[in-house]
């Protein structure tokens, strides 16, 4: 393997595929990244066996190769050095990775990248395309509802159903349901169901900040995994299994009081209240004051921690 490229590059790829290291593991070759130097340019790889990301980075390459690198080494040292050109070498059949920048260089022993866990292809199934904008705003909207303990795994996912040209994202913890409806920029053949874990799209709408391009979704016919392609990047994700509540009965049908409030400063009051509430649970109070034909009502915020205040 033979290639050079920017600093800024390589730092920025490594920093996308990082998140999908194994922090602990029984498989040590899940706490590496796989480099792997193609035809046109680099490709980095990394799963925890749950989730996968890809990404391709711009170089030049000169010689094909690849190795799997410890990633917390090889980010930190990368991260290091100053924006300028990285030579990187791998002889052949070598297990030792040079990195030359500069006045410094580094010699990274790695692992064989045929002991690297395969990252799922998922061809099969049904594809479909969304603006980024619109996955964007309906992981912002839905993902913080989704539990975060494990004792009902399917709350832990986000629902995501996909009927012709409508995308429905839900998400719930028990205490609270989020749900988000968008439109697909090209329809499904049929009605599909699934939960996709929620940290999986968390990360996802990390990489979305600087996409304009459509993403292509794809889910596989077993509906065990799903893919997400980008740019520059892919995630393939395990899909979690069972059946997600039914979440349009908990939604009222009807209501005995209604307030319609100024976004911004409702979140703002909001936010204020919950300095106290912190100590209180995490409890924020409304009352809701009817108004006049002439004075419009109003709705008080206020939280009261014992000890606090």
């Amino acid at each position: 393997m033979k290639l050079s490229c920017l600093q800024e590059n390589l730092n920025r790829g490594l920093s996308i595929v990082g998140r999908a290291v194994a922090t602990r593991s029984t498989l040590p070759i899940t706490q590496n990244i796989l480099l792997s130097a193609e035809q046109s340019r680099p490709k980095l790889s990394a799963t925890n066996l749950e989730m996968a990301i890809t990404c391709w980075i711009g170089a030049k390459v000169k010689q094909k190769g690849d190795i799997t690198i410890p990633a917390r080494l090889l980010s930190d040292f990368v991260n290091s050095l100053p924006n300028d050109l990285i030579e990187i070498n791998l002889p052949a059949n070598g297990r030792i990775l040079e990195l030359k920048s500069g006045h410094f260089q580094a010699h990274i022993h790695g692992l064989d990248a045929a002991d690297f866990q395969p990252i799922p292809q998922i061809n099969d199934g049904i594809t479909t395309t969304i603006e980024a904008a619109s996955l964007r705003e309906g992981i912002a909207q839905v993902a913080f509802a989704a539990a975060t303990e494990e004792s009902r795994p399917v709350l832990t996912g986000i629902n995501t159903e996909f009927d012709g040209e409508q995308l429905n994202l839900v998400a719930a913890d028990g205490f609270r349901l989020a749900v988000h409806k968008t439109t697909l920029s090209s329809p499904v053949k049929e009605k599909t169901t699934v939960i996709i874990p929620a940290r999986t799209l968390n990360e996802l709408n990390r990489l979305l900040g600087e996409q304009e391009e459509p993403v292509e979704i794809t889910v596989n016919e077993k509906k065990s995994q799903i893919l997400f392609r980008l740019k520059d990047a892919e995630i393939v994700s395990q899909l979690i299994q069972g059946s997600f509540p039914n979440y349009s009965q908990v939604i009222p049908q009807s209501y005995t009081t209604r307030a319609v409030v100024d976004i911004s400063e409702f979140l703002r009051v909001t936010k204020m209240a919950s300095i106290f509430a912190r100590d209180a649970s995490g409890i924020v109070r409304l009352v809701i004051t009817p108004g006049s034909e002439l004075n419009p009502g109003k709705v008080t915020v206020s939280a009261q921690a014992e000890e606090v205040g």
